[in-house]
């Protein structure tokens, strides 16, 4: 049934919400921005409209870097985009976060990761739990990154690591020793895979990296043994609609395969990606399940209970937290 109700937007809010997949230099406030140089950063660009669809990653990752380092030149700018970031999420009543920094952005600045984690950590405020990862891209071990990348494991405030950035770009060899070295040292590892390319890709990050943890995998689907793969080794995927429909990965909400994917066994999240650029938050990506997704409330709490499913909280947080998922939702009913 097409949820069309008009408490829609009141049951989302009252849903207690996990973020498990967002960029925190692609969750910039675009105020922010405006609000530094309203010339330069006029108040409603285009490519932040609901209808806009970039025509391609590279266009993507150009708008979203054109719009980002600009902002990112020192922990203080860190952390004012994560209160504001953080903030959100309270009024969303989200009140567990991972998100990710570019590590990469240390060979352009002159402050170093372990600084950017401190201005994160200082912004969180006291009804959000947030974990922080480490984000970076297939090539940076080539890099002057290399020390950095190999220091993670004594980075005792950093919770994970992700590889991120144009998926078609090979996974190189250092990955998956780097990886495992990592998981052995407590670290949470994920792969972006099976978004701007296959299902071959989502596959590779749950073999070869040995992730539980893949951020987008929807297109897992054009390969049911994939799919398959990723029920048996209980990994999840961290979904990205608005995201996705954008970057025309879909077409629109309709024609998105998360429905199949949780139909299938796959345990799937809901998360925004880069608000700066989609000009979204993760609300939105459960309203648009709904409105533009037929999606159901029974399945949006679905969504809710999995994000606390694989959230790094203790196992009573985790039960209070769905617990209220299921009287949410048996308060609103299946509309």
């Amino acid at each position: 049934m097409v949820n069309s109700s008009p408490d829609l937007k009141g049951f989302v809010r009252a849903l207690p919400k996990t973020e498990t997949h967002l960029h925190l230099e692609g969750s910039l406030a675009y105020e922010l921005l405006h609000g530094s140089d309203p010339e330069k950063y006029p108040a409603a660009p285009v490519w932040r409209e609901p209808e806009y669809r970039f025509e391609s990653f590279a266009q993507f990752d150009e708008t979203l870097l054109g719009h980002a380092l600009p902002w990112f030149t020192s922990p203080e700018r860190y952390y004012e985009a994560a209160r504001v970031t953080f903030a959100r999420h309270v009024d969303q009543n989200v009140r567990y976060v991972e998100t990710s920094f570019h590590l990469g952005i240390v060979e352009f600045v002159d402050f170093s990761g372990q600084q950017i984690i401190e201005a994160i950590r200082a912004a969180v405020p006291p009804e959000l739990e947030v974990r922080i990862y480490a984000g970076m891209l297939r090539s940076n071990y080539a890099g002057p990154v290399r020390p950095v990348i190999d220091d993670l494991v004594n980075w005792d405030d950093l919770d994970g690591v992700d590889l991120h950035g144009f998926e078609p770009v090979p996974t190189e060899a250092w990955s998956a020793p780097v990886w495992e070295k990592l998981r052995s040292a407590g670290k949470v590892t994920k792969c972006h895979a099976g978004e701007c390319d296959g299902a071959h890709r989502v596959r590779e990050a749950i073999e070869d990296l040995g992730v539980t943890r893949v951020q987008h995998g929807v297109r897992a689907i054009e390969d049911p043994a994939v799919v398959q793969l990723a029920v048996d080794r209980e990994v999840t995927f961290d979904v990205c609609p608005i995201s996705n429909v954008k970057l025309k990965v879909y077409d629109d909400m309709a024609s998105h395969p998360l429905r199949q994917l949780m139909q299938a066994g796959v345990r799937c999240t809901v998360s925004s990606d880069d608000p700066l650029v989609f000009g979204n938050q993760v609300s939105d990506d459960y309203e648009a399940l709904a409105w533009d997704g037929g999606f159901t409330r029974n399945e949006l709490a679905q969504l809710a209970r999995n994000g606390w499913e694989v959230a790094d909280v203790s196992a009573e947080q985790k039960q209070r937290a769905i617990a209220e998922v299921d009287r949410v939702e048996a308060a609103f009913g299946n509309v």
